[in-house]
């Protein structure tokens, strides 16, 4: 019995419960996960159902690039082909963004000394060919979408 006894007192005395704890306060843990997160990267980039049975993300960033290029590539030149409305025009840097609802915006981008062309029709032109894009799923940060943002170079080629 005494035994017991000194074993007892030993886990009572020894018991975590009764030294006293430093717990953190809640926006001390806050600032700290918020300093741990890079928000200039995602865990996984917008994808489209083209690309996803790709494992590799690096790779699947690269086939949603050179997909979305050609698509519009090829969006921009049915009917009346943009290189024919804009022979100077070789290549249009393409901002795309894609929204957490998986819709997508495209505006282009123009140098300082593209004053020569009519940015509003190009913008209008743009918008109207892009229409009816395949459905680009958007990135996810945290197991949440996020908007995204690239430029892409389409080139206009004269097939």
């Amino acid at each position: 019995m005494k035994k017991f006894a000194i074993v007892f007192l030993a886990a009572f005395f020894s018991s975590c419960q009764y030294f006293e704890k430093q717990v953190p306060k809640e926006k001390e843990l806050l600032e700290k996960e918020l300093k741990a997160i890079d928000w200039n990267k995602v865990d996984q980039y917008p994808s489209t159902s083209y690309c996803d049975t790709l494992a590799n993300d690096e790779l699947r960033k690269q086939c949603l690039f050179e997909y979305l290029s050609s698509t519009i590539q090829q969006k921009l030149n049915v009917d009346t082909p943009f290189h024919q409305l804009y022979p100077e025009i070789d290549t249009i840097q393409v901002k795309v963004t894609v929204l957490p609802d998986a819709t997508l915006q495209f505006e282009p981008q123009f140098s300082q000394d593209s004053l020569a062309y009519d940015k509003v029709k190009i913008d209008s032109i743009l918008h109207a060919r892009l229409v009816d894009l395949p459905q680009v799923n958007p990135a996810i940060k945290r197991g949440i979408p996020v908007k995204t943002q690239f430029i892409l170079p389409v080139i206009l080629k004269v097939e």
